[in-house]
């Protein structure tokens, strides 16, 4: 866990988000295999959606990782990623700050479907 922040939020974890479509979906899944390869345990290779899932407005797989892989693994895609987009962000407690004010974008970035963290009331 990394430090908090002035707000008290600390990183518990990251995601990295990686986007694809039906043109790039080979490009996706040997990335997909590469990360795992390469990273083994230290991260956790989500499932391979063809659909737009959560606030993701394309197909996308995920990665989950601790803050101790975050300087081997980060750079590592910015340079592996075969010019697919990458939406990296934090786990400190607020889905919304996390996804639209903390998240790190290698490659274009997209716009997200945050309306389901929208706060009610």
């Amino acid at each position: 866990m990394t430090a908090p922040s002035q707000e008290g939020a600390a990183i518990e974890s990251w995601h990295a988000h990686v986007y694809f479509d039906q043109a790039t979906k080979t490009r996706a899944w040997d990335l997909k295999q590469r990360v795992g390869e390469t990273f083994g345990e230290r991260v956790t290779v989500g499932r391979f959606h063809e659909r737009p899932v959560g606030p993701h407005p394309m197909w996308s797989f995920q990665i989950a990782f601790g803050p101790e892989a975050f300087a081997d693994l980060v750079p590592w895609l910015a340079l592996e990623r075969d010019g697919l987009i990458v939406l990296v962000h934090p786990n400190a407690g607020d889905d919304l700050k996390d996804h639209r004010d903390r998240a790190l974008w290698l490659g274009t970035g997209l716009d997200l479907n945050l309306g389901m963290f929208e706060r009610s009331g």
